[in-house]
């Protein structure tokens, strides 16, 4: 796709994408950096919560305490509190109570200063008779409150009545008669972004739109500089709405275009055929198999050979419950494509992972992944594992056969991406866990490939197709929703720990009652030492504190993603083989650990962890034979969206549901991984949650963008892909 991309940079992109402090200068760019905005386009689309006209009034009881709020209420009586001054001591300061109402609710405003300051407050709060107030909530005395908030007053007639150039400026920016409330910080309050919005605005020369004419009536969009003039200076609200509505459809539909043209590139591309053979590996293997395949393993696997008998590259997701059999789905793939003369190479995002999938696969095939050993079968491959701790000897060995083709299965960590792993004939490329990769990793491994490899992608985590479409839309998606039979029952249950503290000495003890019955716990805590910083206790406390208490004579060990590799790798293998009890680990147990034997977990502070990390983590245990139980402590109380969160997930083990709910409750920065430390999101606006009509909408129209143009010779679409593709490299659209 680069090659689509070079030379096209049209005005409206390189207006849009210059750095904000070349407009605002480099002290308030900086403060904008808070709120994510590093270029005027940012600040464009960074648009206002909601609007206010002069006379509307806020409903106060719309307001949540904890949050920075903009509110629009009339002043109902002002109550001073003179300093007083202890004998010998200077006055301290005095108090200003201003009581706020919306007409039934009340609010209390409240400034602390000297005398000169209470008289300087008093005037101006009297100046007018309501005021627009802006502040952080708090709560005193069940009376919501707000300490020391900016405000200006406004007359009967709803004019704002300016008594400072701050002041003069928001008064300037509601001539429209709205004014815009926008995400603000306390270095940067509403009328600030608004005069700044104002200023980027002015930057833009009226360039063209970067969509045809076509493409914007055929999906009703305002032009975009009219869209930024009506979203910051609009005239009703129906205005605002539309131009929010263009905003929108231009993130669903820069994201859908490069997904488009993915595709399209994709299609393009040779491939070598792998068709299926009766007589090979593939069917010694599922002649041995102990189990039976469900129905709906059979049937992706069915879509996957036929991928693979086709001369262009497969480009498929695989996504399934826990436990639903996705390894064997995938193994199945690599041996059709072993006996057909290629390599496979698995691509996991942890050592943990990639070793467990080596000591699955290596189980599942036997003698038929010994390769050339002596006794192995004519038609037997080998299978090897790469990973940054492989010892120096293990390394050569294994580098050595994949490049020989004597490895038919390849299977390691980033560490495959190395400039040493060659392969003789690379087919198919299995990625595990998609969302800790990005685009270029993937296109490393398939540069390795002497033709474009076929690509299969696995994940645990349950896709709504709404985030589907945006995030792997460049994937056919298959599903794996049954779980094969003979799966035992796993119960989950809330304890809490803050009200019934006896529950948790129960819970203690139910990991003794499991122990003493053979079998093994894991016990999770969400961050690997806490007590120090005030966070609780993490791993480290906790296992010390139940080594030496609760849990006393239990074979006790602990895994955390700062041990070193041959540390997590032994500690593993002995709670693997049995040889440990209890196993207390951060999520490094989340995805891939398979230990047949482990009938319970034990999830603390589980209300710090979100509802889909909750569902895989469960997913550990109820692996073998027997029922499992999943306790999940926590301190919050009833009522609380945390509780709320837990109670789903114990009334549940659908995957699927539990993965709309979380996607409505969290924010698609989250979802989507745009909340990394120093990311940047395209995603501004457009909720998944809302906008699935959106998002389908744009998915087709996209189609039919590159059907019309498929060399990406129109600017305004080479811009949108060079633009999503520059923030895909280290953001959402490849960590979702």
């Amino acid at each position: 796709m680069e090659a689509r991309l070079d030379g096209w940079r049209t005005r409206m992109y390189s207006e849009l994408y210059a750095p904000l402090a070349t407009v605002l200068g480099e002290r308030t760019a900086k403060e904008f950096a808070a709120l994510k905005i590093h270029t005027v386009g940012d600040l464009l689309r960074h648009v206002p919560r909601h609007y206010l006209s002069g006379t509307e009034l806020t409903d106060l009881a719309t307001i949540v305490p904890g949050e920075l709020v903009a509110v629009t209420a009339r002043v109902a009586h002002i109550e001073r509190h003179e300093p007083r001054a202890r004998p010998g001591a200077k006055p301290g300061p005095g108090r200003l109570e201003v009581v706020l109402t919306d007409g039934t609710g009340r609010l209390v405003a409240t400034f602390f200063g000297k005398t000169y300051l209470l008289d300087w407050w008093s005037r101006q709060l009297g100046a007018g008779v309501a005021g627009l107030f802006v502040g952080k909530v708090g709560t005193f005395r069940d009376q919501l409150q707000m300490s020391h908030p900016v405000f200006v007053m406004m007359d009967e007639r709803g004019h704002i009545v300016a008594t400072s150039e701050e002041k003069e400026r928001l008064a300037a920016l509601s001539t429209g008669g709205l004014v815009g409330m926008y995400p603000a910080t306390a270095k940067l309050p509403t009328w600030k972004v608004a005069e700044c919005a104002r200023l980027a605005l002015a930057t833009l020369s009226g360039a063209d739109d970067p969509w045809p004419e076509w493409l914007r009536e055929r999906a009703g969009l305002m032009e975009l500089a009219g869209a930024f003039e009506a979203v910051h200076h609009p005239s009703s609200l129906a205005e605002a709405a539309r131009g929010a509505d263009r905003l929108v459809f231009d993130e669903a539909m820069a994201t859908q275009l490069t997904m488009a043209y993915r595709r399209a590139d994709s299609a393009a591309a040779s491939a070598r055929p792998r068709p299926r053979r009766t007589d090979g590996l593939l069917a010694a293997f599922d002649a041995r198999l102990p189990f039976s395949l469900t129905a709906g393993q059979l049937e992706v696997s069915d879509a996957i050979f036929a991928d693979l008998e086709r001369s262009r590259p497969m480009q498929r997701l695989l996504q399934g419950e826990v436990g639903s059999g996705k390894t064997v789905v995938a193994l199945r793939a690599m041996l059709s494509v072993v006996d057909a003369g290629g390599q496979a190479a698995l691509l996991a995002p942890t050592e943990v992972l990639a070793t467990q999938h080596y000591q699955t696969i290596s189980g599942l095939l036997g003698d038929l992944g010994q390769g050339r050993l002596l006794g192995a079968p004519d038609n037997a491959t080998d299978v090897v594992l790469l990973t940054g701790s492989t010892s120096a000897p293990a390394r050569r060995t294994a580098l050595l056969k994949a490049a020989s083709g004597e490895a038919g299965i390849v299977i390691g960590t980033h560490a495959l991406l190395g400039e040493q792993v060659q392969f003789a004939d690379l087919g198919l490329v299995v990625i595990d866990e998609q969302h800790r990769f990005g685009v270029e990793q993937r296109a490393v491994l398939s540069g390795k490939a002497v033709e474009a490899p076929h690509v299969l992608v696995l994940t645990a985590t349950p896709i709504p197709r709404s985030v589907a479409m945006t995030i792997f839309g460049d994937l056919e998606t298959s599903t794996l929703a049954e779980l094969p039979a003979g799966r035992p029952d796993v119960s989950t249950v809330v304890v809490d720990a803050g009200l019934r503290p006896a529950w948790v000495d129960r819970a203690w003890q139910r990991v003794r009652e499991e122990v003493s019955a053979g079998r093994q716990v894991f016990i999770v805590a969400p961050r690997i030492g806490g007590t120090k910083s005030g966070e609780g206790k993490g791993v480290v406390e906790l296992a010390a504190e139940l080594r030496d208490g609760a849990l006393a004579g239990l074979r006790l060990g602990v895994l955390h993603g700062q041990l070193p590799s041959e540390e997590k790798e032994r500690v593993m293998a002995e709670f693997a083989v049995g040889d440990l009890d209890v196993l207390v680990a951060t999520t490094v147990i989340e995805v891939g650990v398979d230990v047949p034997n482990a009938t319970m977990m034990v999830v603390w502070d589980a209300d710090r962890f979100g509802i889909s990390q909750l569902h895989q983590l469960r997913g550990r245990i109820g692996r073998g034979t027997e029922p499992a139980v999943c306790l999940l402590l926590t301190t919050a109380p009833p009522g609380e969206s945390a509780r709320a969160r837990l109670d789903a997930v114990a009334a549940t083990r659908d995957g699927f549901q539990l993965a709309e709910l979380d996607l409505e409750q969290r924010r698609e920065g989250d979802v989507l991984g745009a909340t990394q430390a120093g990311s940047r999101s395209s995603l501004r606006l457009l909720r998944v949650t809302e906008h699935a009509d959106v998002i389908a909408q744009a998915r087709d129209l996209a189609a039919e963008c590159v059907a019309r143009d498929p060399g990406m010779t129109t600017p305004g679409f080479a811009d949108a892909v060079r633009a999503t593709e520059l923030l895909s490299s280290a953001d959402w659209l490849e960590r979702g």
